[in-house]
């Protein structure tokens, strides 16, 4: 190499380190393991594939986890906290955000009992981030959040229902607050009092904690806020929108201005703007392939309407960001190829809307 060509590389800019890469470890769960569905993928092998992933010599930094069974038991004892830190780490990751299971016994929205349910899965949650922390395997994350609340019991009373929404996230914020955690509730259509971008917003100004109760963007799940599904009163494009780029700028720049400032967390992830429902579950969002072709995002350039600030700039805020792809195929999520190409679209990312420490 010459001395001219030496110096020139020597003067190359490092790519960015930061927000670190992560990956979410329950689309081996969700949608998975019940009668009629397909077996559900264990921790261990959603590690192995996560692990396994490489991009021009970059892996995945971390992982963000579901609290719940066969991954994570939501009362697994310290010494079984020390073990699945232990197991993570010997990966070369370390945990980001969890994800509190207040669906299946609780509810936000719902009667004492339902609710007391909620808080004391948000309490578990918090306990087992609090300990992950002081093990020094979760440098940063948030405990992720939801209503467990029905569009359509909300719809009875929208008043009424998103105050007792907030009393109880204001409970669990303050749960969260002496295990020094904050919760994020996660920006998806199923969810009462969270099911179009005002709602989550009115909803988030009715809890009052700014510091503790926040937002998790979603990409897929944030992109059908601005197509109004179950809240057509909130859509910001026309009805017959046919993705005009200029559209398309002036909604998720409405959206992210109003939502970004209580976003705590961040998840990359691809949607073709289609949406389903399954018996008493709202319709709610389908994850695609970071490159289908039917996808609506552009994933690398689409993620600064959060990475960025109203004036363009990266505010370094986010220390993580995680992919989310739910209810894949058991035989898509065990391709290896599947991994190689998510990781690629979040180095995309980074390398985008990041910067370097």
């Amino acid at each position: 190499m010459s001395t001219k060509a030496a110096a020139k590389a020597k003067a190359a800019p490092a790519p960015n380190n930061f927000p670190k890469l992560h990956n979410a470890m329950w689309p081996g769960l969700v949608g998975k393991g019940s009668p009629g569905a397909e077996p559900s993928i264990d921790l261990d092998t959603m590690l192995d594939l996560t692990a396994k992933a490489e991009v021009n010599g970059v892996r995945f930094d971390g992982v963000d986890l579901f609290l719940y069974n066969p991954h994570v038991d939501i009362d697994l004892s310290d010494d079984g906290i020390k073990r699945l830190a232990d197991k993570i780490r010997k990966k070369g990751f370390v945990v980001g955000s969890v994800v509190a299971p207040v669906w299946f016994d609780g509810s936000a929205m719902g009667d004492e009992t339902k609710r007391a349910n909620w808080v004391t899965a948000v309490r578990k949650a918090c306990r087992i981030a609090q300990k992950l922390r002081e093990l020094g395997a979760r440098p940063d994350g948030v405990v992720r959040i939801d209503s467990a609340a029905s569009v359509t019991d909300w719809d009875k009373d929208p008043k009424g229902n998103t105050k007792l929404i907030a009393k109880t996230f204001r409970e669990g914020g303050k749960v969260a607050k002496d295990f020094g955690e904050r919760l994020a509730a996660e920006g998806e259509i199923c969810w009462g009092g969270m099911h179009s971008w005002k709602y989550m917003l009115q909803t988030l100004e009715a809890v009052g904690m700014p510091r503790v109760v926040g937002f998790q963007a979603d990409m897929a799940h944030t992109l059908l806020y601005t197509l109004g599904y179950n809240a057509p009163e909130h859509r910001l494009v026309p009805e017959k929108f046919r993705w005009e780029p200029a559209l398309f700028h002036q909604a998720m720049k409405t959206m992210t201005d109003a939502l970004r400032p209580w976003t705590f967390d961040f998840h990359v992830a691809q949607n073709d703007a289609t949406v389903k429902g399954s018996g008493d579950h709202e319709k709610t969002g389908k994850h695609c392939p970071v490159n289908d072709v039917n996808g609506k995002l552009n994933v690398g350039r689409d993620a600064a309407y959060w990475l960025r600030d109203g004036k363009g700039k990266v505010p370094r805020k986010t220390r993580h960001i995680c992919w989310d792809g739910c209810m894949f195929p058991n035989d898509m999520l065990m391709k290896q190829d599947t991994w190689n190409n998510i990781l690629a679209a979040m180095l995309q990312v980074r390398e985008n809307h990041g910067w370097r420490e």
